[in-house]
């Protein structure tokens, strides 16, 4: 295979082909070495989702940094991201590890690394972590007694669910939420949030929170494509008010509500901006990356609130969050953090703050939604990923970087931006933007509109001009 090299989000790869122990041992002990080199006894915390092969994925991990003397704290059972990242706070470790591949399908795995605040670590140190994988070292991982590691406290295990728990019970009043009288329903997509909820709000309707490693043939992304299932439930029925859905690692979120409403990640942050700012009274800086909303900047005028553009990914999210008073950060994928918590995208927490939020209120999420819209305006948003080798993906950003297009159909290109992607503005209400994924082998394509009919138009001519 070609070097090992993070992506958006960390590594992630085809189980088997590419996603093997012996490449889990390179990053290993990649990361072993750097923490050695940049802290003196440094300590871990490691964890695993639902894939398969998660647990023995950890097992490696963690034997190769014990082996190397670092301190290992590893999840009793599987976890999510934000419970990883959180640990490496409380423990006040100097990175975290966690085996997944988030919402990439279940042919996949992954290896994420977080940094000591409790986000995604870094870029600098992520690409000292990668150039110190080498194809040339190798360990046998049967040489290192795992029973022999715990017995000298160089691993050692730790319940990250329960610390996780304990910091959301401090967090909300939960018991307002249970007995409200409105009907909330949760749907893990078989993935490591799947206790989560049902221990936080015993009762609640759930949906998928089994262990599934082929999460049923869906990727376990909360994309409306995905959530036919949890939709029909929700708008069949009409006695749940409002549906959480979390990606398979616990970072990413939609809802659904009862009027057969849908909320991807773009109206979800517009509507926490609406109430941290709007109804709370709070300040801050608002950070999204460059896929997102063009709303984003219409409401945070609307509250003077400064709006910050990142990167896809959530790196630069969170390093700014360590730096500066940041009142919400968020990516149009699906991954939301609220300002005054870790540095982590964290599905639970944002959607456990949205259903706070219609208690306080009393009105539904459509409501809510209505008063947004009364700020920015109608807006919607599409998404699309064309799967392409190489050589095609090159030449896609080639035509973009040339300026080869000056229209999609019958959009005509007005200006465009240059910066993670390619941004083509056709209104102030319309664009287009193309950029190569971070994590799959595919060209992304958004598309933002005042209606969705013209999205996704807008989507259509854009594949089109990309593959003729």
């Amino acid at each position: 295979m070609d070097k090992i090299k993070f992506g958006t989000d960390g590594w992630r790869a085809i189980i088997a082909r590419d996603y093997t122990i012996s490449n889990v041992v390179k990053i290993s002990l990649a990361t072993a070495l750097w923490l050695t080199r940049k802290y003196k006894n440094p300590t871990a915390v490691i964890g695993y989702d639902c894939r398969f092969g998660g647990e023995m994925f950890m097992e490696a991990t963690a034997k190769v940094l014990a082996s190397k003397g670092i301190r290992v704290f590893v999840a009793e059972r599987f976890v999510t991201t934000p419970m990883v990242s959180l640990g490496v706070v409380k423990l006040k470790a100097e990175c975290g590890i966690i085996i997944t591949a988030s919402h990439n399908g279940a042919e996949y795995n992954g290896y994420k690394l977080r940094g000591d605040h409790g986000g995604p670590m870094f870029d600098k140190d992520l690409k000292d972590v990668e150039n110190l994988i080498s194809n040339d070292i190798e360990i046998d991982l049967e040489l290192l007694n795992w029973n022999y590691l715990v017995e000298q406290g160089l691993i050692n295990y730790i319940d990250l669910e329960s610390i996780y728990l304990k910091d959301i019970r401090e967090s909300f009043n939960l018991g307002n939420l249970s007995n409200s009288g409105m009907k909330f329903g949760f749907d893990a997509m078989y993935g490591s949030s799947q206790n989560i909820i049902t221990k936080l709000m015993p009762g609640i309707f759930t949906m998928h929170c089994e262990v599934n490693p082929s999460f049923h043939g869906i990727k376990p992304e909360p994309l409306r494509k995905n959530l036919h299932e949890l939709a029909e439930v929700v708008w069949n029925r009409k006695n749940i008010d409002c549906s959480l859905a979390v990606d398979g690692d616990g970072d990413r979120i939609a809802m659904l509500d009862k009027e057969a409403g849908f909320y991807d990640a773009n109206h979800l942050l517009l509507l926490l901006i609406h109430y941290l700012a709007g109804y709370k009274k709070l300040t801050g800086k608002v950070v999204v990356s460059f896929s997102t909303t063009g709303k984003t900047e219409k409401i945070c005028s609307h509250y003077n609130l400064e709006v910050v553009r990142t990167h896809v990914g959530f790196k630069d999210a969170s390093k700014i969050m360590t730096e500066e008073q940041v009142l919400i950060a968020g990516e149009e994928s699906g991954g939301i953090s609220i300002g005054n918590t870790i540095p982590e995208r964290d599905a639970i927490r944002a959607g456990l703050t949205i259903w706070q939020w219609l208690i306080e209120s009393g009105k539904p999420l459509k409501e809510l939604y209505n008063e947004v819209v009364q700020i920015t305006g109608p807006f919607s948003f599409e998404r699309a990923n064309l799967d392409l080798n190489r050589n095609a993906r090159n030449k896609v950003l080639d035509k973009c970087n040339n300026g080869e297009f000056d229209h999609f159909g019958r959009f005509i290109v007005d200006r465009f931006e240059v910066f993670d992607g390619f941004k083509f503005f056709f209104s102030d209400k319309e664009w287009l933007m193309i950029r190569s994924s971070g994590t799959e082998p595919v060209i992304r394509l958004y598309a933002e509109a005042e209606t969705e009919a013209i999205a996704q138009e807008i989507i259509f001519s854009g594949i089109k001009a990309v593959v003729d």
